[in-house]
């Protein structure tokens, strides 16, 4: 039974403003390691998966880019989707693309291209049960992450009834919970409940089998233009998804927990858990002088950051350009981008 792999490597991530554009956006950066995260990730995914069988899904402007970073994936299978249709078109485009050309009995693991992974041994470990337990359950299967913090800005998952005690255990999905407030994410995770991590592992058949039984946003579309991809997204009306189309309406959803240091790396603060840190617990990048700093994210690019007496602050200096915020107010870049002066926002130093 053949196992593929499906990267998703859209979007634009605004949030890492000034250093992400539309050219080169937030997977295609260098955030954690030395390598761009959409890199790391595949790197992360070749002993589990040959890159003759792994798909990567991104924006029609970013083909090129990712051809370069990425020479390794066949070109073929770099799909650039015509127009943003939401995650479950595009897991739905994904699974049919294996289907014709491997069977409805592949196995798909379904992963971002954008994250941190602390452990990549345990991140194949958890992919390689979750995709055993697709294939003997012919079920859909989500992989969750056991809570670090009671974090408010994720999506939740409350585990069910035991279908397997081995290894991590499965389970069945009780319900899936939207962002909650802060004092309801402290209950759900003494109360177990596990991050909604967007890792998805199914036979393609049977995720196809869902999507045309749940997902009338999808499956109309997928019916008609199941042989041209231009076709089946022009046909998405309503974008939407995977959780809300296919996963929240199924009755055949598992999950097993996982541990392996995931982060979404969703802003410029995230950097101070995913980066490397000093003594004093500064997370930075480039030529940075810190005196009685402690707990700060620099980066510096082509320019000198000196940081004296603060705190918890963000600092991105590059191009003439510098910013300055604070680690819990980067979580609300894209607010300020939008107030901004065309010429700065562009990257400009000048309005």
């Amino acid at each position: 039974m053949t196992r593929w792999a499906v990267v998703l490597a859209g979007g634009v991530g605004s949030r890492f403003w000034p250093l992400s554009t539309q050219e080169r956006p937030k997977q295609l950066l260098p955030l954690v390691g030395n390598e761009p995260l959409l890199v790391e990730q595949l790197q992360r995914l070749r002993p589990l998966v040959e890159p003759k069988r792994t798909l990567v899904l991104t924006n029609a402007g970013l083909v090129d880019a990712i051809a370069r970073v990425a020479p390794e994936i066949p070109r073929a299978n770099i799909i650039a989707e015509p127009r943003p249709a939401g995650t479950a078109a595009a897991l739905a485009w994904a699974a049919n693309v294996i289907e014709q050309r491997d069977g409805a009995d592949a196995t798909m693991i379904s992963v971002h291209a954008d994250w941190a992974i602390a452990d990549a041994d345990g991140f194949r470990a958890a992919l390689s049960q979750a995709a055993d337990a697709a294939e003997e359950h012919r079920s859909l299967v989500t992989v969750g992450i056991v809570p670090t913090r009671p974090d408010p800005g994720f999506g939740y998952i409350e585990p069910g009834d035991v279908v397997s005690a081995a290894g991590r255990g499965v389970r069945r999905v009780a319900r899936f919970v939207e962002k909650p407030s802060r004092e309801r994410a402290v209950r759900m995770k003494e109360q177990g409940y596990l991050w909604n991590s967007g890792i998805f592992v199914w036979r393609v058949g049977a995720f196809l089998t869902e999507v045309r039984t749940h997902a009338k946003e999808v499956a109309p579309a997928l019916a008609q233009h199941s042989g041209g991809l231009g076709a089946f997204f022009g046909a998405i009306t309503n974008p939407i998804s995977v959780d809300h189309a296919v996963l929240e309406r199924s009755q055949r959803v598992l999950v097993l927990a996982g541990d392996f240091g995931w982060d979404d790396v969703g802003t410029w603060g995230a950097l101070q858990r995913v980066r490397d840190r000093d003594a004093s617990g500064n997370a930075v990048s480039g030529s940075v002088h810190a005196l009685d700093a402690t707990n700060n994210v620099v980066h510096a690019e082509g320019q000198h950051v000196v940081l004296y007496g603060v705190k918890d602050l963000v600092v991105i200096a590059r191009d003439g350009l510098t910013v300055v915020t604070t680690i819990d107010a980067s979580a609300d870049l894209k607010r300020l981008v939008e107030s901004l002066p065309a010429g700065v926002r562009e990257g400009g130093a000048t309005s």
